[in-house]
């Protein structure tokens, strides 16, 4: 017997990116839910299947689209703001490039053990299809 796997549930992304009285807070957070509910969109329907997540995956799939979605909104900065910027002691670094790096060592972990590369899915056994009723432990 096959048992159909349980897509699942997205996240309410209003409650990750809080709304927000300043106007532009607000629409880099209304951004932000729109980048990480596409990207849940795009990786969840092909992780159940290739890597048999589940529920207790729930947080980490969550975190990974958390991570595109900060990087989008440091690069938006880095685009209109410019790598460097003017501060209190003169021209410094943005501090969204050192933002952006650090969301994108983490996303390069999760990809890593999600399977969301080339390689990475060569790694990953995909889940067994059969529905063997048999014990878990056999």
């Amino acid at each position: 017997m096959i048992v159909p796997r349980a897509i699942l549930a997205e996240p309410d992304w209003a409650e990750v990116f809080k709304s927000s009285p300043l106007t532009e807070i607000e629409a880099a957070n209304a951004r932000c839910r729109d980048v990480a509910s596409q990207e849940w969109r795009r990786v969840v329907p092909v992780l159940e299947v290739a890597a048999g997540i589940g529920e207790v995956d729930h947080a980490t799939v969550k975190d990974l689209c958390v991570c595109v979605a900060r990087i989008d909104q440091a690069e938006r900065d880095l685009s209109e703001r410019g790598l460097m910027v003017t501060a209190e002691r003169g021209t410094v670094k943005n501090g969204a490039a050192t933002i952006a790096g650090q969301y994108r060592s983490q996303l390069a972990r999760y990809i890593g053990e999600l399977g969301l590369s080339p390689s990475a899915r060569g790694r990953l056994t995909p889940p067994d299809d059969r529905g063997d009723d048999s014990d878990i432990w056999d």
